[in-house]
Order: structure tokens, then C-alpha cells, then sequence
């Protein structure tokens, strides 16, 4: 998230290659600049990727075209103001952090980590630049010693939602705060209703979430940690849920 390429790791050849986003992109970005891209989507042949709309500098989105090998971005400003003003969500506490498309709607998750403690999951008809209707579900999630946990990512898989969430000892979207856990949990996109969600780690904050491998009897995700520091490495993990289990 203080990067403005797009990375590619090859699995099999364990190669990792930087594509530019911008005509100037950097690798790390000072907090205060950053695009904080927090969200990503493949729809198509195109990769999307999200600003967190938490400052002024992170209302932008970029878009790569796989084929062509082109990218896009754009200035997304209006649409935070659009999803404020029917959410009642205010730019102090707007903090998106997971995308996902179902049935012709965009579903941005939003990070319930400042002082309203505003989590839940925006609607969007149709377009997401341009959408034809704005909704907003608030949605509880757990506790641990008083602090919520909150949206990090989120990933469609056929007919379902698998979320991050993370409890972090903190009122702001800025602010990095005690990391006091993950969890991993399902979502009904029709229904908003959570259908399971269990704790995968007191320590850690997971941010990252992508399916590796998807059978009949388990589903394995790759989850990415942020470590909140200046060290430019990530960890991935995999995780595997027994679907017979649930």
C-alpha cells in the first residue's frame, strides 16, 4: 500500500516483476503521498485497483489492462463525496479496504477503524465510477478486549465473500494502533449476513486475501501481513478451511 506499481509473482519460477501504474511510479511512498492502494479486483482482462479514500491523496484508482498492457487511472474524489453523502459515512472515517463485483454491483468494504467505528460494506449499481444507486449495510463484527474487529479484504468465490477482518487498538484510518488479531470469516453477498467467522491469529494483521486452490472438500487462501514498518517485504501465508467443517 505505499507502492504505486502493480506486482506480479510468478508461483512457479518465483520471479516478482513491477509494472507501472503511473508514468512515474515509485516503490515506497512517504505515508503522508501515498495512494494507499488497498483494494484489488480482476474483472476481465483488467486489474483494478483502489485508493482507501482516507486523505485527499488516496481518492484514485488505477486500472491494467492484462492484454494490452496498458493502465488507467483516475480521479475518484467525486465518488467518495457520492458515498459519504448517502452513507452518512464522513471523509474522516472512510476507509475502503476491499472490492468485489456480484451481479452487476460493486461492493466496497469499508474499515470501521475511526472514531465512529463505522464497518460495513457500500453498494454500488451498476458502475463503480458512475453508479446508479449508493447503499450502505453496517456490519458487527467481533471483539477483542474491547476493541472491534474491522474489514481489511475481502474475495468473491463463486456465491460467497471471504473477509479479513482485524482488531487494531486504534480511533483513526491513519494512525497504525496494537494489533490484537485476524479473523477470517464468510459473507452472503445477497443477504449481507454472516455465515461463519473464526480467529486465525492473536498477533498478526492480515490485509491480503486471494484463493490458491479450490476443491469439493477445502478452500486454500493466500493471506498477505502487514507489518506496519518502512521494511519493503511481505509475508504470505496460506490458510486452508475445511468446507465439511462448516
Amino acid at each position: 500500500d505505499s507502492s504505486s506499481f502493480l506486482y506480479e509473482y510468478n508461483m512457479k519460477t518465483e520471479k516478482l516483476d513491477k509494472i507501472e501504474l503511473f508514468e512515474n511510479s515509485q516503490e515506497s511512498i512517504a505515508k503522508k503521498d501515498k495512494p494507499d492502494f488497498e483494494s484489488i479486483l480482476k474483472k476481465g482482462d483488467s486489474i483494478f485497483v483502489l485508493g482507501s479514500g482516507s486523505t485527499e491523496k488516496r481518492m484514485i484508482s488505477a486500472s491494467y489492462h492484462t492484454k494490452t498492457k496498458k493502465s488507467i487511472t483516475k480521479d475518484l474524489t467525486y465518488l467518495f463525496e457520492k458515498i459519504s453523502q448517502s452513507s452518512g459515512v464522513n471523509k474522516e472515517n472512510l476507509n475502503i479496504e476491499g472490492v468485489a463485483n456480484y451481479k452487476n454491483k460493486w461492493l466496497l468494504f469499508q474499515r470501521g477503524n475511526g472514531a465512529a467505528s463505522q464497518n460495513g460494506v457500500f453498494i454500488l449499481e451498476e458502475s463503480l465510477t458512475n453508479p446508479s444507486l449508493i447503499k450502505y449495510v453496517p456490519i458487527i463484527l467481533p471483539e477483542e478486549k474491547d476493541v472491534k474487529a474491522t474489514f481489511t479484504d475481502a474475495v468473491l468465490v463463486k456465491d460467497k465473500i471471504y473477509f479479513l477482518a482485524s482488531a487494531e487498538d486504534s480511533n483513526s484510518t491513519y494512525e497504525d494502533g496494537v494489533v490484537l488479531g485476524s479473523w477470517i470469516g464468510e459473507l452472503n453477498p445477497t443477504t449481507f449476513e454472516i455465515e461463519f467467522i473464526e480467529k486465525i491469529t492473536d498477533t498478526k494483521k492480515f490485509e491480503g486475501i486471494t484463493v490458491y486452490k479450490n476443491s469439493k472438500s477445502e478452500i486454500t487462501f493466500l493471506l498477505s501481513e502487514d507489518n506496519d514498518s518502512e521494511i519493503l517485504n511481505a509475508d504470505i501465508y496460506k490458510l486452508t478451511i475445511k468446507k465439511t467443517t462448516r
